[in-house]
């Protein structure tokens, strides 16, 4: 039986930064993974090219129910923080819309530099060992130290954290393992959802399928929650980082609301008609839109066959549906295809400043296990930092 201060469940981007964190502490620490090599998940990000950051982070671009959880975590731990180790490590990055911070090269340049910092670990006194390749079989307490079993092999530490993420993408292996574990020691979980994924069209909608392969940049509504980004069409329904952003908020059975010209005046359209009358519908759209989309809107909006037929008020309605179309999804494409859950070990049963269950001393929770699943565009993974170095300072 082997013996450490900390067992980590789990080594992608949470579980590494947990592990390297304590391990330059001094700390004695296992991670150990069912997946063949650490950070698979880090490898797939951003194209391969891990969006590892953003610059405009923020509590309010989390979701929770305590919306006021994640703060202390990512206060003490920022983008900042983070860049300066990639800089350290000589890792190039540049940064694309809305501070949106990628590596120049490939994301295997994060999972080497966390492994580095795992190795760093031996100048402290330190050990970080991880451990490949085979599920784990139980896990119990019996008050002083937690027994994780895997392989016939135990395994035991004072402190456990569970860096084990959501199950989105469960291609990559990912499973409900945390949400097992938090009900196993009496903890709440909040109903777990996929989230940053495309939504579907059926009924009269999937008639917007034949747009396939089309984009264009729209302002997404779901109730009061809006994003301005590219959205797009789908043999599905609807994708894009617009909609990926909205969906983390849509409910089934919600309408979601599309304004297809957000940089149009309120009566553009009659304007145009009065400009030029002759003008077609679908020709007025296409000085905005792509032209499969404008000759397939001008189709649904059935006006006449110039703007200078029509009557202001058929127009006026015509400019108020382009501007909030409305779409009514018929579900998600799953977990599948969602970068991330929302919901997950509920924070009630936390502490923000270090990860720890309040009922179970020894016991962490951080990264995508937790309820606070952040926008599109790396906050996600400054979360994943922020709650790990929050839970390896502790242990």
């Amino acid at each position: 039986m082997q013996s450490y201060d900390a067992i980590i469940l789990g080594a992608g981007a949470a579980g590494l930064m947990a592990a390297a964190t304590a391990g330059q502490r001094g700390r004695r620490v296992l991670v150990v993974d069912h997946a063949d090599a650490p950070g698979k998940k880090i490898l797939i990000s951003g194209g391969g090219r891990c969006n590892f950051t953003n610059i405009g982070t923020m509590p309010d671009r989390f979701l929770s129910a305590n919306p006021h959880f994640a703060k202390s975590a990512l206060g003490r731990y920022t983008p900042g923080d983070f860049l300066e180790l990639v800089e350290a490590h000589g890792i190039a990055w540049h940064e694309k819309t809305l501070g949106q911070l990628f590596c120049d090269g490939s994301a295997r340049q994060i999972v080497a530099m966390l492994l580095d910092e795992c190795d760093r670990a031996g100048r402290s006194g330190g050990v970080v060992d991880i451990a490949l390749g085979l599920a784990i079989d139980s896990v119990t307490h019996d008050g002083t130290v937690f027994r994780v079993t895997r392989g016939g092999t135990t395994a035991t530490a004072p402190s456990l954290i569970v860096a084990t993420g959501g199950p989105s993408i469960p291609k990559m292996g990912a499973t409900g393992l945390a949400y097992d574990l938090a009900r196993q020691f009496g903890l709440k979980v909040v109903e777990p959802r996929p989230a940053l994924v495309p939504l579907t069209l059926g009924g009269e909608e999937t008639l917007f399928r034949s747009l396939s392969g089309v984009a264009s940049e729209v302002v997404a509504r779901a109730d009061r929650i809006r994003f301005r980004e590219a959205a797009l069409f789908t043999h599905r329904g609807l994708s894009g980082p617009a909609i990926l952003q909205l969906s983390s908020y849509w409910r089934h059975g919600e309408a979601i609301g599309i304004d297809f010209v957000p940089d149009c005046a309120p009566d553009w359209l009659i304007a145009a008609k009065r400009s030029a009358p002759r003008t077609s519908p679908r020709r007025a759209l296409a000085q905005h839109l792509p032209d499969r989309l404008a000759e397939t809107l001008a189709e649904r909006l059935a006006l006449p066959v110039e703007l200078g037929a029509a009557t202001d008020k058929a127009l006026a309605a015509a400019q108020a549906r382009l501007a909030d179309w409305p779409f009514h999804p018929n579900g998600s494409e799953g977990y599948a295809k969602a970068e991330v859950t929302v919901g997950g070990v509920s924070t009630a049963g936390l502490s923000s400043r270090t990860m720890e269950a309040k009922s179970v001393p020894g016991l962490y929770f951080v990264g995508e296990a937790v309820d606070v699943t952040g926008w599109l565009g790396g906050y996600n993974f400054q979360w994943a930092w922020a709650s790990g170095r929050a839970a390896g300072d502790a242990v």
